[in-house]
């Protein structure tokens, strides 16, 4: 039987079956160093024009994937391998107006933090989880700063497989509450991601788990990059096709994920073009797009509330750098104080309460509109990737809880004046 799929390394270009369990490419991988992004990362190939597709007046239209649950380009041989909880197909919003101000461009929001853990993760963690099942292994291990281990554990504890989840020590409550609740082993570990991520590496390695970690395993990606097909999916109900999509980035897996998910239609035929992907990151954690442009690779340490993109080894920085001056991308920073604003702009004009690295994105929509780059009647998707309940401790500064008043009317009339209500 033919591989499905095929891994093909992003640096030497050399090719690997897809039936077999693959992280990095073996022979780029042995020329990776300290303080380095990694060399070898793998990208997962289809046999493109194997895959049955419906044309609909002279174009290929995406409902087939869909009535398959996008099983051809998946890999994955089952749907049943595929956890039971609903990951994906998440709402997309049509916003109009902001602080009351009618929007002269279309905005739609991607509100990721819909999925079973409340965060963009399930998607890849659902993907690698399917995976695993098939080849009957029961054992997978992450590093995360909470929203990828709350989402293995979430997800392996609806497949009945152990989830091991090595944290730095500093990841916030709300997020170790959960992995902890799923009934994953937790292992808090001294020092950055960086060093909870390499120590996963060694843990695989010692002990034969499989490892979730992105920018690591390449199914991770094709877990992510579904996104894009349900934002095609969604917005052409409207007939609005997206002219741009920001998204917020850290390590660079998220975004490579859209672009992969882009890529794939195209390659398929259903678009002809790819929308601009503007990666946004927050200013005290950039070190993707810093280091786009320059010859070497400089490390910035990382600070930023934003702590689900802060990185400071961004470990898919080539495949995203690759995607990025491929296709056009754009990209730029925004400052905390820029982020907590978008949470509440975000927060107040829609319903959406989202964690400060999901309203990284929104502050790069902000920081485009008040810059005029937003054009009239232009299409703009927003993806929002995790809930703000995962990160209360972050909004304090953006949150004023009043005093109590006495429970009489009296009170209540002059509490009520003085808050001009």
């Amino acid at each position: 039987m033919a591989d499905k799929f095929i891994y093909k390394c992003i640096d030497c270009g050399k090719e690997y079956s897809g039936k077999e369990i693959m992280y990095l490419c073996p022979d780029c991988a042995l020329q990776n160093t300290a303080n380095m992004p990694p060399k070898g990362v793998l990208k997962v190939i289809y046999d493109y024009n194997g895959i049955p597709l419906v044309r609909h007046n002279g174009g290929t239209t995406l409902n087939h994937l869909f009535e398959k649950k996008q099983i051809d380009l998946l890999p994955v041989e089952k749907l049943k391998s595929l956890p039971k909880l609903r990951v994906g197909n998440t709402p997309l919003y049509r916003i109009k107006k902001l602080n009351s101000k009618k929007l002269p461009f279309r905005l739609f929001l991607k509100d990721d933090s819909q999925n079973p853990t409340f965060s963009f993760k399930d998607r890849a963690s659902a993907v690698v989880s399917g995976f695993a099942k098939e080849k009957k292994i029961k054992t997978i291990v992450a590093a995360s700063t909470g929203n990828a281990g709350s989402s293995l554990a979430g997800i392996c504890a609806s497949q009945n497989q152990k989830a091991i989840i090595m944290v730095p020590e500093s990841a916030p409550l709300a997020k170790l509450t959960q992995i902890i609740m799923y009934g994953a082993a937790i292992i808090p570990v001294k020092g950055t991601y960086d060093d909870a991520f390499d120590l996963s590496i060694k843990a695989t390695e010692k002990y034969g788990w499989y490892n979730r970690n992105t920018a690591f395993n390449p199914l991770t990606i094709e877990g992510k990059k579904t996104v894009s097909f349900e934002i095609y999916h969604q917005i052409r109900r409207s007939k609005h096709l997206p002219d741009r999509i920001f998204v917020p980035v850290g390590d660079g897996v998220i975004i490579s994920g859209v672009y992969k998910g882009l890529e794939d239609m195209l390659k398929l035929g259903i678009i002809n073009e790819l929308p601009t992907v503007v990666a946004v990151q927050a200013e005290g954690s950039n070190n993707l797009i810093r280091n786009i442009t320059g010859n070497a690779f400089n490390i910035k340490p990382s600070n930023t509330i934003a702590d689900s993109i802060s990185v400071d080894i961004p470990r898919n920085f080539y495949m995203a750098k690759q995607f990025i001056e491929k296709y056009n991308g754009e990209y730029l920073t925004v400052s905390d104080n820029e982020i907590l604003n978008a949470s509440k702009i975000l927060s107040e004009n829609t319903g959406i309460f989202a964690e400060p690295a999901a309203a990284t994105a929104f502050a790069g929509l902000l920081n485009y509109m008040n810059n005029g780059k937003t054009e009239k009647k232009s299409n703009n998707v927003v993806l929002l990737t995790g809930s703000g309940l995962k990160d209360l401790k972050s909004v304090q500064p953006v949150i004023e809880i009043p005093d109590a008043v006495k429970p009489d009317i009296n009170s209540l009339e002059n509490f009520l004046n003085s808050q001009k209500l």
